[in-house]
């Protein structure tokens, strides 16, 4: 019997069709960049330009670590495209599914950063299927304080929260 024989059997054949499967059970999610929403007197300051840039790479660094999801890059370019203006992405939903079809997520996240007050400020994420292009849920996460470790402490919560949603759903 020749090696070529071995991988023509059914029964190999199935193995190799589930084995593929599984590896594409992944969730694709994509998350946007957060913008901010800075009401403050002294709005845009650069370091709550820098926390709020460092929350998308840090909700991806999450959801990889829950281990059950694919990150799907959306370009800045690909996002401001699409983005008519501030809040625009952050309120029409079918607009960002349209986005995140493009790219092959099942999971969109899109957010706002939005600071009141310099002793508080809120994660505001909407979660959105892609192939409904509706709003899931809505998260709005109390950040008391402005420094690195209450940041990675909300962004984590999110992450959480996001992973619980999508379980239930899928």
């Amino acid at each position: 019997m020749s090696m070529f024989s071995t991988y023509l059997r059914p029964g190999f054949l199935l193995v190799l069709l589930i084995a593929c499967h599984v590896t594409q059970a992944e969730t694709r999610i994509a998350i946007l960049d957060f913008e901010l929403n800075d009401i403050t007197s002294l709005p845009h300051t650069p370091q709550e330009l820098q926390r709020t840039a460092s929350i998308q790479p840090l909700l991806e660094q999450a959801m990889r670590e829950i281990g059950e999801y694919q990150i799907i890059k959306i370009t800045p370019k690909q996002q401001q495209a699409e983005n008519a203006g501030f809040g625009y992405l952050f309120h029409f939903h079918d607009i960002v599914a349209k986005l995140g079809k493009g790219e092959g997520a099942d999971w969109i996240i899109v957010g706002q950063h939005s600071k009141p007050s310099f002793l508080f400020s809120y994660l505001m994420a909407h979660v959105i299927n892609v192939k409904t292009g509706k709003l899931v849920v809505r998260f709005d996460i109390e950040l008391k304080g402005n420094h690195q470790k209450v940041t990675r402490r909300a962004v984590s919560k999110l992450a959480r929260e996001i992973n619980r949603v999508i379980k239930k759903v899928r």
